[in-house]
């Protein structure tokens, strides 16, 4: 018999280690601003940190700390009811550059889902609002940019189900969307609340679309994170830098997820 290579006991004992060094390190990256399109994605859970406080503006603050170009939040929105958004979008705005991607239809909140994208300096060319199947209500905001720092760019910002079905159903439709547009350099990030790796994903049907999976980044939960249950993933190989978690003290406190982040290098598609 063969190892697996995607087992999960061993991948928490490393991400134990690597936590502890990098609490024992500084934080470098708070400042540091590696060169290309910095792409991240964010699940705030609705502004409510670790120790359970709804704190908004901490969650701008960690928006602050990671400077993207383009950014993804889940979770950015009330959940029930009639959704409204958490956060002050117009203060964002005026403190970071960062703009949301439009939504029609939501009179108060800011996304689709709670999916919500925010760029700097650009153009939206189009923007489409898919409801994904599921017994949740989930959906996917798939963004066309024209980005003044890295061309032209298409976002699919989404976040999965709790339930394995739910989510490979929400793989397919993604994939049939992607189906006839594999030309267009297509960034994938959200919370895919997908846990397993290798051929027991429920993300494995992306490989027709976006090829092999990038390793797996620990995101959650964010004192410790040990699951990679948010991702990054482009359909052209080498457009995305490593994917790294945005680890500071902050990050940690305010929400159940940290924040992933990468570097978009269009100019070697």
């Amino acid at each position: 018999m063969h190892a697996r290579k995607d087992n999960l006991p061993a991948s928490i004992l490393a991400s134990i280690r690597n936590r502890k060094r990098r609490l024992d390190a500084t934080h470098p990256e708070i400042n540091a601003r590696a060169e290309g399109t910095l792409i991240a994605s964010y699940n705030v859970h609705k502004g409510v940190g670790n120790d359970r406080r709804f704190d908004p503006e901490r969650t701008s603050r960690v928006i602050h700390e990671i400077d993207a170009d383009v950014i993804a939040l889940q979770e950015a929105d009330t959940r029930f009811g009639e959704r409204t958004g958490i956060l002050d979008l117009a203060r964002l705005e005026r403190e970071t550059g960062l703009l949301p991607v439009p939504v029609s239809g939501m009179a108060k909140a800011h996304g689709w889902h709670g999916n919500v994208v925010l760029f700097k300096k650009g153009l939206v060319r189009d923007v489409h609002q898919i409801n994904l199947p599921g017994l949740e209500p989930r959906g996917a905001l798939v963004a066309e940019l024209e980005l003044e720092r890295g061309g032209a760019l298409r976002i699919i910002a989404a976040h999965f189900g709790l339930l394995r079905h739910s989510r490979a159903q929400q793989v397919k439709v993604l994939v049939e969307l992607m189906a006839d547009k594999s030309d267009t350099p297509t960034i994938l990030l959200g919370d895919l609340n997908e846990w397993r790796l290798g051929d027991r994903s429920s993300l494995h049907t992306f490989q027709s679309i976006f090829g092999p999976q990038p390793a797996a980044v620990p995101s959650f939960p964010a004192r410790l994170p040990v699951l990679a249950l948010d991702r990054i993933m482009s359909n052209r190989k080498g457009v995305v830098s490593a994917v790294r978690a945005h680890d500071t003290p902050l990050a940690r406190v305010a929400s159940d997820h940290l924040p992933i982040k990468a570097i978009v290098t269009l100019d070697q598609t």
